[in-house]
């Protein structure tokens, strides 16, 4: 197949005259450009800790004056930007995908070369384009600790163990998934664990004194552990194991350039042990909670690029053709999104954003400055567009009714009763100017009509309109 051979080594010699500056700056235009073909969407994972933030820079301390379930460096990342959505969250969401390539660029650089950084880069920044939106677009906690679990296994390879270790301790603050982070940097340096081990007590310390100055350790444990793990306990997929086999492979044949390159790496000794220990541990942390949702495979995303960038160095003729062409196939299912996310018009997946900016509007037509919000139902985006300030400390109706979000347009069983019922109960003592309720229309027996407790305290509100769904109450 000399034709074939012959384009292959002249692919790769023209790879590798690829200036750094050249490869950046084509990356920053392709994840600047896709970010901006979402700035006028919000997703689920920004806009809850996007709400959150927003509260906190009106002066509320979150977990003690906000009920947020997820670790505190996610919602406090979007006060770097004022919380604002648009143009601003997606610049930063631009920003941060290249802080992670540059991140892979330097760890497969110092492994190996030059070649194996720019091709870790642009292979992250590649997939952090041309995969499902709702995973890569939002910095939610699963893309956020891409970045410092780059950074922590890279400073493990390094022997800088107390910084690896602070780094994993960054990661769990973002996600509780960083313990797997924790676990992974152990594995590339055993002799360093104990210091490991003291970075990241060291950073979770700093954390948790912070936490105790504002009166919310309590909260905080309450919010995230104990929430989390009746969470975490109750899967709502009927066969999950099942799921999670047809979900990894549709993730493999999605990625499948990064498989195929990886494989032609040809791994040998310790260096293969150490690799195989990093997929397994992050394979185990993408089915930890038995969902499998897409975005949880950004975890086992890091090493799997890493991987392929070796390969792709080393494969040679049609092997790295086919490699190449093999990333036509994400480009072909995905690219059409970004023109869906420019029309915005009749797509599924934004629909209920395109309702919650509807029901946003209604509010806003009636609300004076000194008004107030409660939404029923998980739609914590219809804060930040109507940028009205939270009347309670709930953004969501999860801790309320016991049933979590992942479930709740369809199911109504609660993971917990009593104390929902209690936190119901201090509903009653609160005056938000409006209520949308955001999952009524969708599940009725969730609907917040439906609960005895709340039945006079709702009587003080008459209906105002309603959207597809979401039904709006304001206060007589």
């Amino acid at each position: 197949m000399p034709n074939i051979a012959s384009a292959g080594q002249l692919f790769k010699r023209y790879s590798g005259d690829l200036s750094r500056t050249t490869v950046f700056l084509s990356l920053f235009a392709l994840l600047l450009a896709s970010r901006l073909c979402h700035v006028a969407i919000l997703w689920e994972g920004d806009s809850y800790p996007l709400a959150a933030a927003e509260q906190v820079i009106d002066g509320k301390a979150l977990y003690r004056d906000v009920w947020f379930d997820k670790p505190p460096l996610l919602p406090l990342a979007y006060v770097l930007w004022g919380a604002r959505p648009g143009w601003p969250l997606r610049v930063a969401d631009a920003l941060f995908a290249m802080l992670a390539s540059w991140l892979a660029y330097r760890f497969a650089r110092d492994l190996w070369s030059e070649r194996e950084g720019l091709w870790a880069a642009a292979l992250l920044g590649f997939f952090l384009v041309f995969d499902l939106p709702s995973a890569i677009l939002p910095m939610a906690s699963d893309l956020m600790i891409v970045a410092p679990h780059l950074a922590a296994v890279w400073l493990a390879w390094k022997r800088r163990p107390f910084w690896s270790g602070a780094m994993a301790g960054v990661a769990f603050w973002i996600s509780p998934k960083g313990i797997f982070v924790g676990a992974v940097c152990a594995l590339w340096d055993p002799p360093g664990a104990l210091w490991m081990a003291a970075g990241f007590a060291a950073f979770s310390g700093v954390s948790f004194a912070m936490l105790a100055a504002f009166g919310a350790l309590g909260p905080y444990w309450d919010e995230v552990w104990r929430w989390g793990r009746l969470y975490a306990g109750s899967t709502f997929v009927a066969s999950p194991w099942r799921e999670g086999v047809l979900r990894t492979a549709n993730w493999v044949g999605f990625h499948a350039a990064l498989v195929f390159a990886a494989a032609c790496g040809r791994w040998k000794g310790s260096a293969a042990l150490r690799w195989a220990g990093w997929l397994a541990i992050s394979a185990a942390g993408v089915a930890a909670g038995l969902r499998f949702f897409p975005r949880y495979y950004l975890l086992l995303l890091v090493p799997m690029v890493l991987l392929a960038s070796r390969g792709m160095v080393r494969i040679e003729g049609w092997r790295q053709i086919v490699a190449v062409l093999l990333l036509a196939i994400p480009v072909v299912r995905f690219a059409p999104s970004y023109r869906m996310a420019l029309r915005d018009a009749g797509w599924r997946d934004t629909a209920m954003d395109r309702d919650s900016r509807s029901a946003a509007a209604l509010v806003r037509s009636m609300a004076r400055r000194e008004d107030s919000l409660f939404v029923w139902g998980y739609r914590p985006e219809l804060y930040v567009y109507t940028r009205l300030p939270a009347a309670t400390i709930y953004l969501d109706s999860q801790p309320l009714t016991g049933v979590p979000a992942d479930r709740h347009l369809t199911q109504s069983e609660p993971v917990e009763s009593v104390e929902a019922a209690k936190r119901r109960a201090s509903l009653v003592t609160t005056r938000p100017s409006f209520i949308v309720d955001g999952l009524g229309l969708y599940n009725p027996r969730l609907a917040i009509g439906n609960y005895t407790e709340l039945r006079e305290w709702l009587a003080r509100y008459r209906e105002i309109g309603r959207t597809g769904g979401c039904v709006v109450y304001q206060r007589w």
